[in-house]
This record gives structure tokens, C-alpha cells and sequence, in this order.
């Protein structure tokens, strides 16, 4: 089968950052399927992997998380799935990607495709909105109050799409105001159009912007990139006792601020269920049908921004550059071989 792999970590405008290879395809067993894969989306995982981490084998390390296809194929243990089923999912971080013609993923962290997506519209979704969902309700749980804060949540780069699933799904779920930042006119516009209340620019202190609204601290915050050039903003909105989530991997960062509120702080990666195998793994296989359940009634949208072609090399090294500029919004996809 056709497949698009690393040798070792390079820069991007490398000749042979990423390659063309082939590789056997392989076989499903135990709660695997087997899945033909349609369409495939680059995440920041991907971009920070290939650049700075060797391949822990002298073979050629296929990257790649954010998939849809077709299962071809099933385990012997698999009950949730049959040959012919239409899946998304993002996989397992310490499995071989889904940049193939075939990909084996355990059947607990698979959803069901929304019926009303093609497999380019519903691969930009799983990694970002499995982020998105666990880190509102499970790490900020947000269903719970916080005691004398506004019922609203601060997302810090809303553009992105992380930012872009989670407006949406703290909308359609949730009681909360919805505050996001966006630092251009096309980011800004963008945000709005998938629901926030209100946006602010994240180039400028964010913390004189959120209190000009007038609404009082909110009792959340989730930050989805550069937490640490706005910890300080952070600390300043947050309300006492509040709930503060992030999803980036700052070098430093100096959280000793917040004791002063009794602020809680969270971490969210959607790979520690799969790389764990934690009894409840199969969360993420609820969590993506709920989520499919919510695109097929119309609630939420799918965030690709832009297809770029079939998935070989060459415009997997495109995919790549665009998300390294750190201005996309929404989601960058490849479909077909």
C-alpha cells in the first residue's frame, strides 16, 4: 500500500521531510479495524513530531492521527463496526498514522461518520473535537458552576481548530457565554460565524477587553495556543476558584499566580486514553457519534477550511507549511491516493 513517512526529524523545505513509500498492508486483529482511508487532516501534532522527534526504529515513521474511510475489515474482538462502515477518528499516538492507503485503529476511539459529510468534511474533525469535548467536560467540567463567576468561558485562539470546534460545541451544549479571541479581520469574522457572543483581539492585552464587556470573570478559560505569552491575562480574568484548561506545551510556565484564586489547572491530550488503554477508552467512541449525531442535525459544522489534493508527499509537506504559519483557521485537508 501507499504511504507518506519520515526518516528523521527535518525542516519542512526539506527534500525528504516527508516521503513516498510502501509498506504491507496489514492485518486487523483483537478490537482493530482494518479502515481504507478517504481523507486525512494535518494537526500540529503532526507538524511538531516530524520536526523534533526521531522515528523510535530505523524504519520510516508514517505520521498522521485525523482520518475517514471505510472499514474493510475487523478483528476478532471488534463489536461496534462491520466491513463497509463509514468511520472518523483520530488515532492512537504511538500506533502508525493515518497517512496510508489502509490504517488499523482499535474500534473504542472510532466514531461513525456523519452521514451528511463527505470524507474530506468529516476528516477535519475528530482530533480537534475529541480536544475540545474532554477539555470542556472533562477537565473544565463545565456542566458544574463555578461558585460567584460569570457562566462564561474564555477560549484564547478561537480561529484554530481546536478554537473552531469548541465554540461550537460549548454553544450547542452548554449554558455559556462564549468569549473567543482572534487577532485579524478574517479570524474574527470567522469566529463570529461559528457562534462566539463576543471576540477580542489576543494581540492586545486581553485582560481590559474581557472586563469592557461588562459580564464579570468568567469561571473558565481554555487556552489552545501560545498560553504562555498570556498567562498574565489569564490570571487577571480568571475568576476565584475558576477552572483553567490548555492544550499547548509552553517551555516554562509559571503557574505559581494562580494559588492567589484557588484556580485549578488542566491539561487536556486527546491521546492519553488510546496510549494508556484506560478502562474508559470507549469514551471517545461515544463522544465522536454524539458529536456525528449533532453535524447530521445541522448544530454543528465541520471546520475544513481548505482540500488540497490526494495525500502523497508533496502536498503533505503544503499541509505542513500552512499549519506551521500559525494563522490557519480551521482545518487543512487531504483526501484520496
Amino acid at each position: 500500500m501507499r504511504a507518506v513517512a519520515y526518516n528523521s526529524p527535518q525542516p519542512i523545505t526539506a527534500e525528504t521531510s516527508l516521503i513516498d513509500i510502501e509498506l504491507p498492508i496489514p492485518e486487523a486483529r483483537g478490537h482493530d479495524l482494518l479502515v481504507e482511508i478517504k481523507a486525512v487532516s494535518v494537526n500540529p501534532a503532526d507538524v511538531k513530531i516530524r520536526a523534533h522527534v526521531a522515528p523510535p526504529t530505523d524504519e520510516p515513521r508514517v505520521l498522521g492521527w485525523d482520518a475517514a474511510g471505510i472499514v474493510k475489515a475487523v478483528g476478532a474482538d471488534v463489536t461496534l463496526f462491520k466491513p463497509g462502515d463509514q468511520v472518523f477518528y483520530s488515532g492512537a499516538l504511538a500506533r502508525s498514522g493515518t497517512n496510508a492507503e489502509f490504517h488499523l485503529v482499535d474500534e473504542r476511539i472510532v466514531g461513525a461518520k456523519p452521514k451528511s459529510l463527505d470524507f474530506a468534511a468529516a476528516a477535519a474533525l475528530p482530533l480537534t473535537t475529541i480536544t475540545a469535548y474532554e477539555a470542556l467536560f472533562d477537565r473544565l467540567k463545565v456542566q458544574d458552576p463555578v461558585s460567584g463567576a460569570a457562566r462564561s468561558i474564555l477560549i484564547i485562539g478561537g480561529a484554530g481548530g481546536v478554537g473552531s470546534i469548541a465554540i461550537q460545541i460549548a454553544r450547542v451544549l452548554t449554558d455559556l457565554t462564549v468569549i473567543a479571541t482572534a487577532s485579524r479581520r478574517e479570524t474574527q469574522d470567522w469566529v463570529k460565524d461559528l457562534g462566539a457572543h463576543h471576540v477580542i483581539d489576543h494581540s492586545s492585552p486581553i485582560a481590559p477587553q474581557v472586563a469592557a464587556l461588562g459580564i464579570g470573570a468568567p469561571g473558565f478559560i481554555f487556552s489552545t495556543t501560545n498560553t504562555d505569552l498570556h498567562i498574565s491575562d489569564i490570571v487577571e480574568v480568571i475568576a476565584p476558584q475558576g477552572r483553567f484548561a490548555l492544550i499547548d506545551n509552553p517551555k516554562i510556565l509559571d503557574v505559581v499566580p494562580f494559588m492567589r484564586k484557588s484556580a485549578s489547572i488542566h491539561w487536556e491530550l486527546m491521546f492519553t486514553r488510546p496510549l494508556f488503554e484506560t478502562p474508559d477508552m470507549i469514551e471517545q467512541h461515544r463522544l465522536l457519534n454524539r458529536i456525528s449525531e449533532l453535524v447530521d442535525a445541522g448544530k454543528i459544522r465541520t471546520t475544513l477550511s481548505e482540500t488540497i489534493g490526494p495525500i502523497n508527499a508533496a502536498n503533505l509537506k503544503k499541509a505542513h507549511a500552512m499549519v506551521e504559519t500559525g494563522r490557519m483557521k480551521g482545518k487543512a485537508v487531504l483526501a484520496g491516493f
